[in-house]
């Protein structure tokens, strides 16, 4: 059986449309976009149908920055219940951090977490493999025999590798291996001790604060050592203005440097902490303005290259606590959409530049078969209706996390269908 979506607005950057066709899917791929030609249809082979009137039909999207907890903390998420979340979302794909208990940082833990990825059937789940072992920061993990059994990338998300020449070697390994290293870049030094950004804010509030500089040092050296090595550097959750004029020049000089931002960065500031509310408790912290307004600039320009969620989960016991002891982290797989789409509303950014950064340039990074509709291409999709407009209750969510700042917030834009491998899966 084929299936026809219909009626919907095709947005596909790597092919240049965006014009009303119809998208024939047989075999778990995509065989045709179609003209809207009522005379034409009539003549295909029997297929199930998906009305996507008034919506968008886009290649699916793709978090590249998730924390699914399996093994060890299924208290807070499991594959299964992470990768519900994400199709409730419209997340096709994610890539999750090797932060787990224990850390994925073998291939016995890499073929675990494919495991349970199948026996879920919803989003695919792309591990990404630690970068030291344990994520200690003294030594390799068996970064080769990570990507062969699986891993599409390797961090130590959660733990900055403090270790330049730990850091270079990695960058130098992964070049053979044609993957990225993906870098939590904070120096431990100056962040030590901050539960917030530090500025006028944070004075007032009594918090110990974060200096900006304590990603941008980090983000100055990585950058350093990727033009040396010339290997892939990915900069995870951009939060300054001074780590974008940096990957800026960078990327200027022709390093291979690609980054990353998040919709809590590019949508709240330090002033949000007001309140005390441990849901606004991130790291990298929440920035003042003019950073959000440098984020927002860099999404429009290219400079960053993806918006993923860096989704967190952590139950109460984690987070009702003092601020200054709760856990760093949100969800967000389920809020990424909406949030990401007030860009476009904004008209900060195009359609297309949207789903260029949410699902065309995080499976370029990745190398994943995806990000595009082309004929011959897995049929990865998600039909989007951007105008549904909707509350944000995380009594609702299909993650095990509750954790969201943006609780009772109104937004707009939701995913009315989610295929995976031609398939219509839901949460």
């Amino acid at each position: 059986m084929k299936l026809l979506i219909k009626n919907g607005l095709v947005i596909d950057p790597v092919n240049g449309i965006k014009e009303q066709r119809d998208v024939l899917i047989e075999e778990g791929k995509i065989v045709e976009l179609l003209a809207q030609d009522e005379s034409r249809l009539k003549s295909l082979p029997q297929s199930e149908v998906i009305d996507a009137k008034g919506c968008w039909v886009v290649p699916g999207l793709i978090d590249m920055h998730v924390h699914l907890r399996e093994p060890g903390e299924e208290y807070k998420e499991t594959v299964a219940s992470g990768a519900a979340a994400a199709v409730a979302g419209g997340v096709t794909a994610v890539a999750c951090m090797a932060n787990t208990r224990p850390v994925n940082d073998s291939a016995s833990i890499t073929d675990y977490i494919l495991e349970r990825a199948a026996a879920a059937g919803k989003a695919r789940v792309h591990p990404v493999g630690a970068v030291t072992r344990g994520q200690g920061g003294e030594g390799l993990a068996e970064l080769g025999e990570l990507r062969d059994h699986g891993c599409v990338a390797v961090s130590d998300d959660g733990h900055p590798i403090m270790n330049p020449e730990l850091m270079r070697r990695a960058l130098e390994y992964c070049r053979g291996l044609a993957i990225p290293v993906l870098a939590h870049c904070e120096q431990k030094e100056l962040s030590a001790g901050g539960s917030m950004h530090e500025g006028a804010v944070s004075t007032e509030l009594g918090l110990a604060g974060i200096p900006a500089a304590a990603e941008e040092v980090m983000v100055a050296r990585d950058l350093i050592l990727a033009e040396m090595t010339g290997g892939r550097l990915h900069v995870q959750h951009a939060s300054t203005a001074g780590s974008v004029r940096l990957i800026r020049e960078a990327k200027a000089r022709g390093v291979a440097v690609t980054a990353e931002t998040c919709p809590h960065y590019f949508t709240l500031t330090d002033a949000d902490v007001r309140g005390y509310n441990t849901n606004f408790k991130m790291n990298p912290p929440l920035r003042s303005r003019a950073d959000q307004e440098a984020l927002l600039y860099a999404l429009a320009d290219g400079t960053i290259d993806a918006i993923a969620s860096d989704h967190a989960p952590h139950s109460l016991v984690e987070k009702q606590v003092e601020f200054d002891q709760a856990a760093n982290g949100i969800v967000g797989l389920e809020t990424l959409l909406p949030l990401s789409l007030e860009l476009v509303r904004k008209e900060i950014i195009y359609p297309e530049q949207w789903v260029r950064l949410v699902s065309v340039n995080p499976a370029r990074i990745l190398a994943l078969p995806a990000g595009s509709l082309s004929p011959g291409a897995v049929a990865d999709l998600s039909v989007i209706d951007p105008e549904y407009e909707w509350t944000i209750e995380p009594a609702q969510f299909f993650s095990k996390g509750r954790n969201t700042p943006f609780a009772g917030r109104k937004v707009k834009g939701k995913a009315m269908t989610v295929i995976v491998g031609g398939k219509v899966v839901t949460p």
